[in-house]
């Protein structure tokens, strides 16, 4: 089970997800927001208001729509120090 640490917003639909192995990923979102919980989050604006909620150890939206841990994990793209230079 892996547990987010940290994330910040990295434009559109995207998140930069640090969980609690270390581990970087890219998570993009956009693909995944099917359903009422998550047509909120269609918005950029209601998008960028997640936080991480420490006590689901994920990241979370105030309308209640979160993304299990192990899921964003899973569909997240590993960040290296080579792409993050890369990406600036």
């Amino acid at each position: 089970m892996h547990f987010v640490r940290k994330a910040t917003y990295a434009g559109e639909w995207r998140l930069l997800v640090v969980f609690d192995n270390g581990d970087e990923r890219l998570v993009d979102l956009k693909p995944h927001l099917d359903g009422p919980i998550f047509e909120p989050l269609k918005d950029p604006a209601y998008f960028r208001g997640f936080r991480v909620n420490e006590d689901i150890d994920t990241v979370v939206w105030e309308n209640g729509a979160d993304f299990s841990p192990d899921f964003l994990y899973e569909i997240g793209q590993p960040v290296s120090e080579a792409t993050r230079a890369a990406d600036h």
